[in-house]
């Protein structure tokens, strides 16, 4: 079996920019990308990025790019110096001796010297048939990346969730709608005090308590128009219109497989020591939104996948690869 030096588990941001940097430095690297769960609401390989239409906040696409053209021009990039690439769905590993072994779904088996994992997050989601039909027309799950669009703009949208990814998300949004409406399933935030505090004592933004949204409007008019609600105390139901919805319930980490084999956070979001890609397990190396819960940008997690391919070169070079 051939033994590589080292496989990318991902098929990202993080994971294309570690593949470029080892590839360049002659590694050779094996890139198994694939969603981090078939039942999820990504469905192909390329990350959170595949649901996103325009990037305009990429730096060297003054004009914006879309998403998955993005993540091609990254794949690209990492084949034209050597990467290669297969599609597989990594179901298990074994990082207690090396070289280190992975299997794909099929029971295909994979070793290598050295592991980069960036298996990204994903957004939680409402479940809705309706959310997933308007997803990119006017939904979406992160209001950093999408909501200086001009969709967006002097609308009147809202916000699904009471945490401080919601409180963060309402506020950045006042910047460019005209008002923020947050609808939180109970008559309190889950929100820290510091954050509640300022969100509330936003004037655009406004509260829709004690309400969950049971379908996105309107699917056959193709963009966000408004929401239904249900009142979870009277189940009483009413439409709100909106010209945008943002969902900030929470991100989930693409890590389950590794569950007893890495360590994680109470989140299931991979350690590392420190500003380096270390992880606990050495020869083992993370980047990109398995790790980051704060940023959870396109840019920052590049900017991961570079450290992690040098934080294994040098491990590689370190221990006689």
């Amino acid at each position: 079996m051939t033994v590589e030096n080292v496989i990318i588990i991902g098929s990202g941001p993080a994971a294309y920019t570690a593949a470029i940097y080892a590839s360049r430095a002659n590694l050779k690297p094996l890139v198994l990308e694939g969603d981090i769960d078939r039942d999820k609401r990504i469905e192909q390989p390329g990350g959170q990025l595949m649901l996103t239409t325009d990037v305009e906040n990429y730096p060297g696409f003054p004009e914006g790019v879309e998403g998955p053209r993005l993540m091609e021009l990254f794949r690209k990039q990492a084949e034209r110096f050597g990467t290669r690439v297969e599609t597989a769905w990594i179901e298990r590993v074994d990082f207690t001796k090396r070289p280190f072994r992975v299997w794909n779904e099929s029971g295909t088996e994979y070793q290598s010297q050295a592991v980069i994992l960036s298996t990204g997050a994903s957004a939680k989601w409402l479940g809705l048939p309706s959310e997933k039909a308007l997803m990119n027309r006017g939904l979406s799950g992160c209001a950093t990346c999408d909501g200086a669009l001009p969709v967006f703009r002097n609308k009147r949208v809202g916000v699904v969730g009471g945490g401080d990814v919601a409180m963060e998300e309402a506020m950045f949004l006042t910047k460019y709608a005209s008002e923020v409406v947050v609808i939180h399933r109970r008559d309190q935030l889950r929100a820290s005090k510091i954050m509640a505090d300022r969100a509330k004592a936003n004037a655009k933004i406004t509260w829709q308590w004690n309400s969950v949204v049971t379908e996105v409007l309107d699917a056959k008019a193709g963009k966000v128009t408004g929401v239904r609600l249900q009142d979870v105390n009277t189940q009483k139901e009413s439409v709100m219109e909106l010209g945008g919805l943002f969902v900030a319930i929470g991100h989930e980490p693409g890590t389950a497989f590794l569950k007893g084999a890495i360590e994680l956070d109470e989140k299931g979001y991979v350690k590392v020591k420190g500003r380096s890609s270390h992880t606990n397990v050495p020869g083992v190396f993370a980047a990109g939104d398995c790790v980051d819960f704060v940023y959870r940008q396109a840019v920052t997690a590049a900017g991961e996948g570079c450290i992690a391919a040098i934080d294994c070169e040098r491990w590689l070079e370190a221990n006689g690869h």
